[in-house]
């Protein structure tokens, strides 16, 4: 711990030499000054690390001394120390943003505990977290070698979100190397687990299964409907759990979490498949044979998510819902969310409303495609400080707080998470196999290291659709991207350390649904 500087002003201040002599033992320098005149002398001479002001001082008082102390020095963490418990005193101090507040009389172990909880905050929370991981690290691998069911992989996943997290907010990230390898191995599991019961769970309907994509409306929203509820459904593409963890106290301000159901989202983790999923209600290969008219399938060049809201009537229809009236709504640009808070008040009329929001997706890729935002965004913690400054400045948000003194059902989910990518695999196929970097559908495709790919040769047992009668799909498991031979290292630096989706990983699958309420 390094030796901290106190600036104490009280014009008591001898009868508190017990205090500062408590203090001076515990390795804290203070300087005593007998009034807040002096103390923003002291201030102008020497660098210190709080101030400790009485309310109640002669001349300039605590609160006057405060004023000024703020606009010069608006990181200096000062606590108010006061006889009085007027609650306007309080709130003036307050108001003015000061660290702590403590009422006279006071002993040396409540100035400790005030010191300590300013000053060494970071490194006590740092200290706790890394030696409170430490035991859980070995319980969360242990649990990698137990016959883990879907949900147990939702709690493993959250608990080590829940890490990732809480050592980021820690001042020198020691433990977040031992994570990221933790979460790799717990990936690699992962995707084991999935391969091995992810056909199941499509074919055999009885079986104990996550909730999946293509049921999330029948299951969590059409019922709402039913029961006469008015519902805002919002889907933000690719947003994954701890981004949703990050925006969620935000989110918390207004709502209450009424109920939080993780669900799987389906293979490939992608818009085309996994988004058209949610609003048809119907597995890709249903989609492809059923609706023929608004599949667009991998061998067609226009964009694959323009029918949603085709999709979403159709789905209705199919549920009984054809009477209940929707809109949908799709927010790429900020222009785009305005229109939609400015026409809110023509949206409370109807029973379904459906608001997309493609930012993360975009963010992604740009992250991809543009030096700035890679620098703006060189990892984890920063890619999910991006989403939160985001969701704080968002239509979105500006919505939720509208909903919020209103009497509506309010739904936030995704379609699926990404993935930062690491470790390239080559793979070879035709001209006509698609672009995506995590799963690859095509004629003739081949890998060097086929153990690190999921290979799917009978595309209808994964409930997808063949383009061509030897059409088969590889997928690319925990962090691994597809590149091909030619300019293979040009496309390796250009795509490794960049976010990706469409394959196997638990950022990617376990996705976040909440069901809000709200608390006015």
């Amino acid at each position: 711990m390094r030796n901290y500087k106190i600036l104490w002003a009280d014009d008591e201040i001898d009868l508190l030499k017990p205090h500062i002599l408590f203090l001076n033992d515990k390795g804290y320098e203070v300087e005593p000054v007998n009034s807040g005149a002096d103390a923003l002398e002291s201030l102008k001479e020497d660098d210190f690390d709080i101030v400790f002001l009485d309310e109640n001082m002669p001349g300039i008082s605590g609160l006057e001394t405060l004023e000024q102390i703020k606009p010069l020095y608006p990181s200096l963490p000062v606590v108010m120390i006061t006889k009085s418990e007027e609650e306007y005193i309080m709130e003036e101090a307050i108001g003015s943003q000061i660290a702590d507040y403590l009422i006279k009389p006071i002993n040396p172990n409540q100035i400790l505990l005030s010191v300590k909880k300013i000053l060494d905050n970071k490194r006590l929370v740092s200290q706790k977290t890394n030696m409170s991981y430490q035991q859980d690290f070995r319980n969360i691998s242990m649990a990698f070698s137990e016959n883990l069911d879907h949900n147990e992989w939702i709690e493993i996943y959250k608990k080590m979100v829940h890490w990732e997290l809480k050592i980021d907010e820690t001042e020198e990230k020691d433990m977040a190397e031992i994570l990221n390898m933790q979460k790799e191995e717990a990936n690699s599991e992962f995707s084991e687990f999935l391969i091995d019961n992810y056909e199941e769970w499509l074919n055999q309907p009885d079986i104990d299964r996550p909730l999946l994509s293509y049921q999330l409306m029948s299951r969590e929203v059409f019922p709402l409907l039913k029961s006469d509820e008015k519902v805002f459904f919002f889907l933000i593409d690719n947003l994954r759990y701890d981004q949703w963890q990050l925006i969620e106290p935000m989110v918390s301000e207004y709502f209450h979490i009424e109920n939080e159901v993780p669900f799987y989202s389906i293979l490939p983790t992608t818009t085309a498949y996994a988004r058209n999923a949610i609003f048809s209600g119907l597995m890709p290969d249903d989609m492809a044979t059923r609706h023929k008219d608004i599949w667009v399938g991998e061998d067609k060049e226009e964009g694959k998510n323009l029918q949603e809201e085709e999709f979403l009537r159709r789905n209705m229809k199919r549920c009984g819902l054809e009477g209940k009236s929707m809109t949908y709504n799709k927010v790429i640009q900020k222009e785009q969310g305005k229109q939609v808070l400015n026409n809110i008040n023509n949206l409370y009329k109807n029973d379904l409303n459906v608001v997309v929001y493609n930012f993360v997706d975009v963010l992604s890729h740009a992250r991809t495609d543009l030096k700035m935002i890679r620098e703006l965004a060189p990892d984890e913690s920063a890619y999910r400080s991006l989403t939160q400054s985001w969701f704080m400045h968002s239509t979105l948000l500006e919505m939720l707080k509208i909903l919020s003194e209103k009497d509506f059902k309010v739904v936030i989910t995704t379609d699926h998470g990404t993935i930062r990518v690491n470790k390239p695999v080559k793979i070879v196929g035709d001209k006509n196999t698609n672009p995506n970097l995590r799963y690859k559908v095509g004629k003739n495709l081949n890998v060097d290291n086929p153990e690190s790919v999921y290979i799917v040769r009978s595309p209808e047992d994964l409930r997808l659709p063949k383009p061509n009668v030897s059409s088969a799909y590889f997928f690319t498991k925990k962090d691994d991207f597809f590149a091909y031979p030619n300019n293979y290292n040009h496309y390796v630096n250009l795509y490794k350390d960049t976010f990706q989706h469409g394959g196997i990983s638990m950022e990617e699958v376990i996705v976040p649904l909440i069901h809000l309420k709200p608390k006015k």
